[in-house]
């Protein structure tokens, strides 16, 4: 027996240091981020900026992959079966969390199931309308017009179950009013239906609808968002429009990273460093402002302690307006 433990101690070391070596060579080889969403669209906004960043740190390539479909749920899902070696990860949104609240047949538990990697962005989410269809320029305005149309104007969202469908399901339930729900498969389309006049009102995240803001084609009314936006600072809060109903309400949509279940900690925390270290470049930070997105930057750790919050509140939040997916 003694004979042998030269041998195990051998063994042992090899395996111990085996571990940091694999996140000492991550990466060798071309990454793959999972977007859920269409082309155009905060999520993708955020990706591609991130994936640009991170090729050029990395020396490999970061191919985005978007993914559409099911809420997100499809794109999720490859992640969720893909390798555990941090060559495929999510760009993680808050959509992903109200999926898991509304569907009850996903294979996966998003909350319990991907290793968090961070948070970088925030999309804040703007009412707009098409001027042409819908002549009201504030949130009172537009918020009397609802309560006078009751089911006569359409409102076009991002995806089914996405947090542009739950905010403005969330706001028609406050104010007791009726509105019908044309879903989109991204925000670059639901706007671009908006702009031409196929549907009155669209809720989206700011990058696809700012050029139409600046052109007068869409004209932005209020944001889902507590506070304005840096990236929009003339565009009010619904919380500012004074209406009693509405002092408290507020929704984020927000963007990150995630990656496969049981990702070894080693890659996932060299990932998030990466990530980090990325989003305090200043440089970044103005580009993305450029484009309608605000920086929120949490840690793994962080990141999931909001999560498992939000999951919390959309949950009771579904059950009170008895939001479902269509």
């Amino acid at each position: 027996m003694l004979s042998c433990l030269p041998l195990m101690s051998a063994v042992l070391a090899l395996s111990v240091a085996a571990v940091p070596a694999s996140a000492q060579d991550y990466p060798n080889k071309p990454a793959r981020l999972i977007v859920t969403f269409t082309p155009g669209g905060g999520a993708d906004t955020t990706g591609r900026v991130f994936g640009e960043r991170l090729s050029d740190l990395w020396k490999q390539p970061v191919l985005i992959d978007n993914r559409a479909g099911a809420g997100g749920s499809i794109g999720a899902e490859i992640v969720h079966r893909a390798p555990a070696d941090g060559y495929t990860l999510l760009l993680a949104t808050n959509t992903h969390i109200i999926n898991q609240v509304v569907y009850s047949n996903l294979s996966f538990d998003f909350i319990k199931d991907f290793t968090p990697i961070a948070i970088v962005t925030s999309g804040p989410m703007v009412i707009a309308v098409n001027p042409a269809k819908v002549n009201v320029s504030s949130m009172r305005e537009f918020n009397a017009l609802m309560l006078k149309s009751q089911g006569k104007l359409s409102y076009a969202s991002c995806n089914v179950a996405s947090p542009h469908h739950f905010g403005m399901e969330m706001y028609k339930y406050t104010m007791k009013i009726d509105a019908m729900h044309i879903p989109h498969r991204g925000c670059a389309p639901a706007v671009a239906d908006a702009v031409a006049g196929q549907v009155d009102i669209v809720v989206a995240t700011l990058p696809p609808a700012m050029p139409f803001f600046a052109s007068g084609r869409l004209r932005p009314i209020a944001l889902l968002s507590a506070q304005r936006s840096p990236s929009a600072p003339d565009i009010p809060t619904i919380r500012e429009s004074g209406i009693p109903e509405l002092k408290d309400f507020s929704l984020e949509s927000y963007y990150g990273f995630m990656a496969p279940p049981k990702t070894p900690a080693p890659i996932a925390a060299k990932i998030e460093a990466d990530v980090l270290k990325i989003a305090a470049v200043p440089e970044l930070r103005a580009k993305l402002s450029g484009a309608g997105m605000d920086m929120m930057v949490l840690n793994a750790q962080s990141m999931m302690k909001l999560v498992r919050a939000d999951y919390d509140k959309y949950l009771k939040a579904g059950k009170t307006a008895n939001i479902r997916p269509e």
